[in-house]
């Protein structure tokens, strides 16, 4: 019987799996697995920083819808990476780490980089907390088992993360050959919405006389989008978006209303709150979305009813009591809902104004914003930049944000072109995310536009993103909004407070600082623009993408706050009202 090495058979593994690019960094713990990849079609992506890798895996899995995998070290490696990981967890991602550990045969003697201390050596259990499993490797045999097992459970049901921890000692062990056949990844079958359910559900939004559709992050693009487009069209039901479903529907759609909660329009938390049927769709109700879950402002269940479908059977009434609580892939429910409700009413209805209504708050909250953005003013209003962003990219460019104005200011305002992606770290709101992020959709999708918007914090959060892009020759635009400031947090003190302190950033004279982010990234290999007038940004902006080749613009911008029309009780915590 002939034998590799349980790496070797890994990897062969991984490959089946259709595994093509892994992020990470190297370790005295994984570089038998290195080896076996060096030797294998997977590129391995070198990150320089373990949260860099996980952003740069879990970007790389938003795009492609398949599962990422990020490569770490024992210890402080796989340590460094619990933020990237949490982030993916958090916003259900797929995603595989692997984790090399000390050898088996010296666990509980504190060799190197071991995680101990106070309770016996355990690194998966730092993971615990937020992974869908962890699972550690005590024999050599149970590899490939839990290899399949992992990336099973992180693409199956409601998908998320998972940590799969191996002694160094184990990779180099000798397995037989077939070893890297033994367990073939089976395709998931995902639950359908059974027929009597779709009917009752159809029968609600058929008798509401206001019903209303909150959509989540959970529905993308196919057969589910068409079918929620088709049944909404087709009773004239209006939509909200969590910030993750942004872009799901184009901003231009007739019958979309935006966002609820803290971001959202009066004319939007009205209608949730007015609404006497909701159909809510791959959402958790989060707390900003949904007003601390406050009813004075966003959502009334009772007396609204509440239909909540949701693959995970832990978010069915988590936040409001349902009056349907259905557990399915939402794809094959919306399409039974809709052919359900197709069945009862042929004919479509039109509710007199509430097109023209929609309509009209939309552009007006567009125009206003690209009003705003019409100052020439420099630094540059936040707007402003939105606007020369929304002219001059492609209609199809991904905008990878991180949190902030880049987030919230163009979830609320930045009117999405129907190609369009935005993708942002929603659960976990994570400062650092977009550079990394956007190098691994870059990666994912080499022949589109990928901007990484972010502010000045998150680009310094992150730098690591930056030679990683020149490495891969990811044409990513890290557009860095600076106003040397993190700028939400300190808007948010002095607010509470009457003044900022311990958020800007200065030298020791006082006056404000900012690294030339423009130079790092031409340190780095990159190109590098340092915006200097109004109008020089579009010129950045223009020259950027026609190089594409990585670039660095800094655009020197004040600190404004997004406009918060909804509540949040964050506010009345600091004043000491704490219901």
């Amino acid at each position: 019987m002939s034998t590799v090495t349980a790496a070797e058979a890994m990897v062969a593994q991984l490959e089946s799996y259709g595994v093509d690019h892994i992020f990470g960094t190297c370790g005295h713990t994984n570089i038998a697995l290195l080896d076996a990849i060096g030797r294998s079609g997977i590129k391995f992506v070198i990150a320089r920083h373990e949260q860099a890798a996980a952003h740069a895996a879990d970007g790389y899995a938003r795009a492609t819808g398949r599962t990422g995998v990020v490569l770490l070290h024992v210890g402080p490696g796989m340590t460094n990476a619990v933020t990237g990981v949490l982030t993916a967890a958090l916003d259900s991602v797929p995603l595989v780490a692997i984790a090399g550990d000390i050898p088996s045969y010296y666990r509980g003697r504190h060799p190197h980089q071991e995680v101990n201390l106070h309770a016996d050596a355990d690194q998966s259990a730092i993971y615990r907390p937020f992974v869908k499993r962890a699972w550690q490797v005590h024999q050599v045999a149970d590899l490939p088992r839990f290899t399949e097992r992992a990336f099973w459970t992180a693409a199956s049901g409601r998908p998320g993360a998972v940590l799969l921890s191996v002694p160094m000692d184990h990779f180099s062990r000798p397995v037989p050959s077939e070893t890297a056949t033994a367990y073939p990844l089976a395709v998931a079958e995902r639950p359908d919405l059974p027929a009597d359910v779709a009917g009752r559900i159809a029968g609600l939004l058929l008798e509401a006389e206001r019903p209303l559709v909150y959509l989540g992050g959970g529905l993308r693009r196919g057969p589910g989008l068409d079918a929620l487009r088709s049944l909404v069209e087709h009773l004239d039901i209006p939509v909200v978006h969590s910030l993750m479903a942004k872009g799901t529907l184009p901003d231009d759609h007739p019958l979309l209303l935006g966002m609820p909660g803290f971001w959202g329009l009066e004319i939007t938390n009205r209608y949730t709150r007015e609404a006497d049927v909701v159909l809510a769709l791959a959402t958790r109700f989060a707390e900003t979305d949904a007003s601390s879950w406050d009813r004075r402002y966003t959502w009334q269940f009772p007396p609204g009813r509440l239909i909540q479908i949701d693959i995970d059977p832990a978010e069915i009434g988590r936040n409001f009591p349902v009056t349907v609580g259905a557990v399915a892939d939402v794809t094959r429910a919306v399409r039974a809902v809709d052919a359900a409700v197709r069945a009862r009413r042929p004919q479509p209805r039109r509710r007199d104004g509430l097109r023209d209504t929609i309509s009209g708050a939309r552009r007006t909250l567009f125009a206003d914003s690209r009003g705003r953005g019409s100052d020439d003013r420099f630094p540059l209003r936040p707007e402003r930049i939105l606007t020369d962003l929304r002219a001059i990219l492609p209609a199809g460019a991904v905008l990878v944000t991180d949190v902030g104005w880049n987030k919230n200011g163009v979830a609320q305002c930045y009117e999405l072109p129907a190609e369009g992606r935005f993708i942002t770290p929603g659960g976990a709101s994570t400062m650092g995310f977009g550079p990394a992020a956007a190098v691994g959709v870059q990666i994912a999708e080499p022949d589109r536009t990928v901007v990484a918007l972010i502010g000045d914090g998150g680009m310094g959060a992150q730098l690591p993103a930056l030679p990683m892009a020149v490495e891969q020759g990811a044409p990513v635009i890290f557009v860095v909004m600076n106003n040397r400031s993190h700028g939400t947090i300190s808007d948010l003190q002095a607010a509470s407070f009457g003044r900022s302190h311990g958020c800007d950033f200065t030298g020791p004279d006082g006056e404000p600082y900012s690294p030339d982010f423009a130079a790092l990234g031409r340190a780095c290999g990159a190109d590098g623009y340092t915006v200097k007038a109004a109008g020089e940004f579009g010129d950045a902006l223009r020259a950027a993408l026609a190089a594409r080749r990585p670039a660095v613009i800094d655009v020197p911008m004040v600190n404004e706050p997004v406009p918060t029309p909804g509540h949040w009780n964050i506010k009345d915590i600091y004043q000491g009202v704490f219901e």
